[in-house]
């Protein structure tokens, strides 16, 4: 094994002074650095986008309507990941020890699964929010409220933290596989094994939003293109050229504004959903490191997101340079127009 990246040494322990501790897997320092470094700054990025489209939100009026909520419910979810997730499952995987104790492993895990649960929601809540206001333009602002936003909101939360704490704090993710678990348990591990059963709930609890959620987007593109070009063909264009374009242009506006989010989500959570789903019915025998690495791809999206919003919707540009030039420590700048006419 090359040296440059893996020490040549005997077994190492989590604790050595205990008799029951984890092997470790030492990296060369040169690894460890650049790991802690990567890592480090996907977990920055993700707290300080987040964070600038939680402000950005709270701050401007123009940005109070339900659709905003929600997608500032969803920045809350990849706020609270990288605050308290991502950093201590940095050291884990650097060091290939868990030493934050037996009790906020079970903390860390529940959080693990509740944001990343409550994420799913949002994006599911979201394309119904956006479904309706395409497909139902004069219904819209009657039916889809605040107060109905702040349901969906609660909804995502309290059914996400309700199962994450079932799943971790019951025991119902270990049933029928105490004598691998027994077998694995030592002190410095820190892992979440699920049985087939949970597997399959969990997996069902992504794919089927996600179901949902392209169908949706399928109809909202679909709508979206028939009133661009009724919206042509009332204006009396006489170019048919000129109007091709136009409405390809917009179809194609359309399709990244809505679908790129979804689209993301599901590019970066797929592989962790379907290598769990493998894991479990081969008896898990996959290796840690195809683990970790399909964990950290699917930590990812949450510091995509911002990005995401920076590229494709100018109000968040508009809100991000007022804040990060500090213009509303020294204006007052909430009742500025975030949107072009």
């Amino acid at each position: 094994m090359n040296s440059t990246f893996f020490e040549k040494e005997d077994l190492q322990y989590c604790f050595e002074n205990m008799n029951e501790s984890c092997y470790k897997t030492p990296l060369s320092s040169e690894l460890r650095v650049t790991l802690y470094i990567v890592l480090g700054l996907l977990t920055i990025l993700t707290v300080a986008g987040n964070l600038l489209v939680i402000i950005s939100i709270a701050y401007f009026k123009q940005l109070h309507s339900p659709t905003h909520f929600l997608i500032a419910s969803l920045a809350c979810a990849d706020l609270g990941l990288g605050l308290t997730v991502l950093p201590f499952s940095t050291v884990k995987s650097v060091e290939t020890c868990w030493y934050f104790g037996e009790i906020f492993c079970r903390f860390h895990c529940c959080l693990n699964v509740s944001f990343c649960l409550a994420s799913i929601f949002h994006l599911c809540f979201i394309s119904v929010d956006r479904y309706v206001a395409v497909n139902n333009p004069l219904i819209y602002p009657v039916k889809f409220t605040v107060p109905v936003s702040g349901m969906f909101i609660g909804v995502a939360w309290t059914f996400s933290l309700v199962y994450s704490v079932y799943v971790v704090f019951t025991g119902a993710n270990e049933e029928g596989l105490q004598e691998l678990v027994n077998g694995l348990s030592c002190e410095g591990m820190c892992q979440l094994i699920l049985n087939k059963t949970q597997v399959v709930v969990s997996s069902l609890l992504y794919f089927i939003p996600f179901v949902t959620v392209i169908a949706l987007y399928s109809k909202i593109v679909a709508v979206a293109k028939r009133q661009a070009r009724m919206i042509e063909i009332m204006s009396n264009t006489t170019q048919s050229s000129d109007f091709n374009n136009r409405v390809g242009r917009r179809e194609r506006k359309a399709a990244k504004t809505l679908g790129v989010p979804v689209i993301a989500f599901l590019v970066f959570w797929s592989p962790f959903f379907i290598t769990a789903i493998i894991n479990a019915f081969l008896n898990f025998t996959t290796p840690p490191l195809v683990i970790h690495i399909v964990v950290w791809f699917a930590y990812s999206n949450s510091a995509i997101n911002p990005l995401i919003y920076s590229l494709f919707y100018p109000w968040f540009r508009k809100a991000m340079k007022v804040i990060v030039s500090c213009k509303i420590l020294r204006l007052d700048c909430s009742t500025m127009s975030l949107f072009s006419e």
